[in-house]
């Protein structure tokens, strides 16, 4: 596997240093997910309820290694702007990216790229996946959200506990759901998922802009966390409301990955009030 010199190292002595602590306390380890499902054609109904249950869906092979690096050459091709119209997300000021391997890994997230580019479209509609999002919702899914999500070597940043129906362009009234498709070997070692399993059923949780968007880390049972380490072409699909987050990448390796999201086609937008209602303190005061 290519690894990356430590000289791309973004952050100080002093944002190392608390995401390392935050790495030590509010991320474990020890307990990996056990109901891994070796491909979508042996998910079963007891699996689509387990997932109602649960929160979420471990699927192994999902897509093939062809189908992998052909988005990662799609990544690639977007990043160096070989495809023009979706959005780029820098963790530093372009005129400080000397050369091309600079901005790749400069580069926290790409969006808006499935309508540019058809090997990514292709992922996006993967007739097997929504087959599954079929059967898990009742209803047929649309496509709210695409999203590349980078984390590079070297201090590739947390995304703290979350929930992403907590995020403006997914407040929908029913659930959504995220499907997020490594195309990195994804392990302890360089961010991969965690989540904790049955979050989902308390509901919407009051988020706080700290580090990122996301819930107080007092909030989050750290004890039941369940890391969800995926081979390239695996996936992780989850109900909108699971607290799941991601610790730093503090590895040699890239960690890249997509993520898309999908309501059922029947869902309609929470109203600003029911979204400030159950997702912020403004109707409650309460403090961090």
């Amino acid at each position: 596997m290519e690894t990356v010199p430590a000289l791309y190292n973004y952050g100080t002595e002093e944002e190392v240093a608390l995401a390392e602590r935050i790495n030590a306390t509010m991320y474990r380890y020890d307990n990996p997910a056990t109901n891994h499902i070796d491909s979508l054609a042996n998910v079963t109904e007891a699996d689509i309820a387990d997932f109602w249950k649960q929160g979420y869906m471990v699927v192994d092979n999902v897509f093939n290694q062809e189908e992998v690096n052909t988005s990662l050459e799609a990544i690639m091709d977007i990043i160096l702007e070989r495809v023009k119209g979706p959005q780029l997300q820098f963790v530093k000021p372009r005129d400080q990216l000397k050369n091309d391997f600079e901005k790749e890994l400069a580069i926290r997230k790409i969006e808006r790229f499935v309508e540019h580019d058809p090997r990514l479209h292709h992922l996006a509609y993967h007739e097997g996946m929504m087959q599954l999002l079929s059967s898990l919702f009742s209803d047929t899914p649309k496509l709210v959200q695409q999203q590349g999500i980078l984390k590079p070597p070297h201090g590739g940043a947390e995304k703290p506990w979350h929930q992403d129906m907590a995020y403006g362009n997914l407040t929908y009234e029913k659930p959504v759901i995220g499907v997020w498709i490594a195309l990195d070997p994804a392990g302890a070692d360089n961010g991969c998922m965690h989540v904790i399993p049955r979050s989902h059923m308390e509901g919407p949780v009051p988020h706080y802009a700290v580090r990122d968007w996301q819930v107080c880390d007092t909030s989050v049972r750290v004890e039941q966390d369940v890391i969800v380490p995926l081979a390239p072409g695996g996936v992780l699909i989850f109900h909108g409301m699971t607290l799941h987050g991601t610790p730093p990448n503090f590895s040699e390796k890239r960690r890249r990955s997509l993520q898309f999201h999908y309501a059922p086609e029947t869902a309609v937008k929470m109203s600003p009030k029911e979204y400030k209602r159950w997702f912020t303190n403004e109707m409650t005061k309460a403090e961090c």
